[in-house]
């Protein structure tokens, strides 16, 4: 991961062994030292042009934090740089004998006006692209590098808003595929099969819904839904018999996956666990896993790939107990709302799409599990000690006496709930929606109010409240 510091410079001078600018390809020897299958940097495709005289000052993580000017010339270079952090007269100057194995490069600034005693660039870790650091960018990336490519084409946007809705084209083509077939669909084939087969039973006397259907939901929820994926392992809840069906969880990266499919490696697995996670990064994945085996319920990490241990987002889960009534349960998130809101916190709730509610909280990098399990701990135990009467902190549900929990072990590595606008395996395929604070006085909200096949128009009403928070650099406060 990287964060550039661009700017200009105007040659000064420079000086090679045999007095000129060294010719051929001026990134052979970058290229020699990298291993383009194994980490994602551009391999670059094409010369500079003559005029402009950019540069780059990459701030990345290697096997330690390395500061590059990317520059091979042997000798000293003099350039006068004019840029957002860096500015006046500098050198490079090499160090060491031709021989060495690895060459070192010093890169100085020459006592000018420009000068400032004491300068350190760890002051200045915000980039002046994307205005970020290097952990913001890996919890939240605006753009995927693939090596295999020329650079021109290398970086693929992924951030919120980077996906487009499937064209009338693409579903006209879905719906016409008899039983099964081949399917294009945001640049990916996709082999489909068993299209026409029900997997769930309509609501109020609406037809049952198809397999097909529920491709295509996955097709048009996915520029609202990948915000949230993007980066991470998923757990899939895989009913191939819909849901009247006994369901199981799967997790390992399938071996059939079509060779596009992003797949993360857990290396810290043990022998006989998940070694391979699929990762599901665009919208062409979601249909695919829509067609996989039944898999209709999607459960992503709260942490990403890039770092695995530390989570993105606190998570706060009221599980309802076989005696909480929708009221008694909508007291319990609203005294969370009260709470939230006195520190300033910035969440938002979501319905599960079954009987729950749960409040997702963006939180700054560098959080550890057992952080956030302790915060959201000493949180919902102080608001469960308010209304003892409606809470049970007993782990078996059978031990609960039918009173709801206040679910604070959610906030764990391999944990998982439902993504936002995922589908439940419940009749209708209700959805998992994020609303408003103050939709939890609206009188007609339920936790399954929405389903696949309403819910599409509550976005195009009231748009996504949650989208805003994703990768919000939160710290938070002690309690």
């Amino acid at each position: 991961m990287s964060i550039g510091t661009p700017g200009y410079a105007r040659p000064v001078a420079a000086t090679g062994s045999d007095g000129h600018e060294p010719r051929g390809d001026r990134l052979a020897t970058y290229r020699a030292k990298r291993h383009f299958e194994r980490t994602p940097e551009p391999q670059g495709g094409r010369a500079p042009t003559a005029l402009g005289h950019r540069f780059v000052v990459q701030r990345h993580r290697a096997r330690r934090l390395d500061y590059d000017l990317r520059r091979v010339d042997e000798g000293a270079i003099h350039v006068d740089l004019d840029g957002e952090k860096l500015g006046g007269l500098f050198v490079l100057v090499r160090r060491g004998e031709p021989t060495d194995r690895k060459e070192q490069w010093l890169l100085l600034h020459k006592n000018d006006d420009h000068a400032v005693a004491g300068w350190d660039p760890e002051r200045h870790e915000h980039s002046v692209k994307s205005g970020r650091t290097n952990d913001e960018v890996a919890s939240d990336p605006d753009y995927e590098w693939h090596s295999d490519v020329p650079a021109v084409n290398a970086a693929t946007p992924i951030g919120p808003g980077a996906w487009d809705a499937p064209t009338e084209t693409e579903l006209d083509a879905l719906a016409a595929i008899d039983r099964q077939g081949t399917w294009t669909f945001a640049g990916r084939e996709l082999r489909l099969t068993n299209l026409d087969k029900r997997l769930s039973p309509g609501r109020d006397d609406e037809p049952a819904i198809t397999k097909r259907e529920v491709i295509a939901y996955h097709a048009a929820i996915a520029p609202f839904m990948l915000p949230y994926l993007v980066g991470r392992p998923v757990n899939l809840n895989r009913r191939p018999d819909g849901t009247t069906s006994t369901g199981f969880w799967h997790k390992e990266y399938p071996v059939h996956a079509p060779d596009w499919l992003t797949r993360w490696r857990n290396h810290d697995a043990d022998p006989g666990e998940t070694q391979y996670y699929s990762v599901l990064d665009h919208p062409a994945a979601l249909a695919w896993a829509a067609n996989y085996g039944g898999a209709l319920e999607i459960h992503p990490w709260t942490s990403t790939g890039a770092r695995p241990d530390e989570p993105t987002w606190a998570l706060i889960d009221l599980d309802p107990g076989t005696r909480t009534s929708w009221d008694e349960l909508l007291v319990l998130a609203r005294l969370h709302r009260t709470a939230l809101q006195h520190l300033d916190v910035q969440a938002m709730p979501k319905v599960t799409g079954k009987r729950g509610i749960q409040v997702w909280i963006p939180i700054a990098s560098g959080y550890t599990f057992a952080n956030t399990r302790a915060w959201v701990e000493t949180l919902s135990s102080a608001i469960g000690n308010t209304v003892p009467d409606l809470v049970s902190w007993q782990w078996e549900k059978d031990r609960r006496e039918g009173l709801a929990r206040l679910d604070y072990t959610q906030n764990a590595r391999n944990k998982t709930l439902v993504v936002p606008f995922g589908m439940r395996a419940a009749t209708g395929f209700p959805v998992s929606v994020p609303i408003t604070w103050a939709e939890l006085d609206d009188p007609d909200l339920r936790a399954d109010r929405w389903t696949i096949r309403t819910v599409l128009d509550r976005l195009a009403d009231h748009g996504d409240p949650l989208r805003p928070l994703i990768g919000l650099q939160q710290r938070l406060p002690e309690l």
